[in-house]
């Protein structure tokens, strides 16, 4: 006979936390309706990683997933050498931990603060069972991070620097989070020497072609923490290899 699963009672304000999160709308958390978050809540562990604080490391047992909420986040794995070569740069609504079978095969590290909310493995394992449209938004989350890495491939193995840097402009405005007012001011939290990792350029080629895009008016830079797109539409192309 199926007995039913145990539930721990939780306190209103953390349910109302799940519904109130900024990057539910948008991450695998949509899957569970209004009506079952208790159960969402439940097995969730929230938590604040502080700027430099690797969560994830690589070779590590891979026992818990991850749901970035608020923040940015570095992927990186490291050579043998103990070079760093960037992969990505996670921020709200990502899901990380998927594409991993009993060891982590990367690093994540959080380059402003950041908040997550943590999975482990039996927890996730129970949910998807009691809600097969979680499991259908895990299977499109897998999907999206193929199609991430083949566009990774494309970027290192075939552009230029310029299309380089416009493609990764371009990607920043588009991770911004979807309910939020369009703007063509993005923010990088990230180092351009980590920028430069992840396009594989030098710091020197990357500094010098957002001059560039300067110098022609496509983009502004208020800091280096920040840049406007002034051209958004003729980035795109260059991005795109149209130019």
């Amino acid at each position: 006979m199926h007995r039913p699963r145990s539930i721990r009672l939780l306190p209103q304000h953390e349910i109302d936390s799940c519904a109130s999160c900024t990057a539910r709308g948008y991450s695998v958390c949509n899957a569970i309706e209004d009506k079952d978050l208790g159960r969402l809540a439940a097995v969730a562990i929230s938590r604040e990683v502080a700027k430099g604080e690797t969560f994830i490391q690589e070779g590590d047992t891979a026992s818990d997933f991850f749901n970035v909420t608020s923040g940015t986040v570095k992927l990186y794995k490291l050579l043998p050498d103990g070079r760093q070569q960037v992969t990505g740069f996670a921020s709200a609504g990502h899901f990380l931990g998927l594409a991993v079978s009993q060891t982590y095969a990367f690093s994540a590290e959080a380059i402003e603060t950041t908040q997550l909310c943590r999975f482990s493995r039996p927890k996730l394992r129970e949910l998807v069972h009691d809600f097969p449209a979680l499991e259908q938004r895990l299977l499109e989350t897998a999907c999206n991070e193929l199609v991430a890495a083949q566009e990774q491939m494309l970027l290192l193995g075939r552009k230029t620097a310029r299309e380089r840097v416009a493609s990764f402009l371009v990607s920043r405005a588009e991770a911004q989070l979807p309910c939020a007012i369009p703007s063509d001011r993005i923010p990088l939290p990230m180092t351009r020497s980590e920028i430069a990792d992840y396009l594989g350029l030098t710091i020197e080629t990357v500094s010098r072609t957002m001059s560039r895009f300067k110098a022609e008016n496509r983009i502004a830079i208020p800091s280096n923490a920040e840049v406007v797109l002034l051209d958004r539409p003729w980035l795109e192309s260059m991005a795109t290899g149209l130019l």
